[in-house]
């Protein structure tokens, strides 16, 4: 059997403009490339995010994307300084064997949730 690789995620916007700025001025990932009509396509380390407006019957709710970080405390300092809207302080969810697993919950300029986290050894 082949073993099977993430490759693209869409995620659902309302305004492909406004999420592209967002993804690339706030979050910081690097934009690939754009294509019409109304795609934006990002490096997420490694696999291709792609901003779309949903088509026929997909559409909101999105899953939410979580995102590893090295450190979570200022990576929630800068994005409180970019007025991102917090829907869960940064907290510990579990104590692993070799770590403690934290994170926290944003919303993106679409309303979508997005998560935040980091594996604190």
């Amino acid at each position: 059997m082949t073993t099977l690789r993430l490759g693209q995620i869409a995620l659902p916007v309302h305004d492909v403009a406004r999420a592209t700025a967002f993804y690339r001025d706030v979050l910081g990932l690097p934009l690939l490339f754009t294509a019409p009509p109304g795609l934006a396509f990002f490096d997420c380390g490694g696999v291709r995010l792609m901003l779309s407006r949903p088509e026929g019957t997909r559409g909101w709710p999105a899953s939410v994307l979580y995102y590893q970080v090295d450190d979570l405390a200022s990576q929630h300092t800068r994005l409180l300084a970019a007025k991102v809207a917090v829907q869960g302080e940064p907290h510990l969810i579990a104590h692993m064997p070799d770590h403690e697993l934290w994170m926290g919950f944003y919303a993106d300029s679409e309303g979508n949730t997005l998560a935040l986290m980091e594996e604190r050894r």
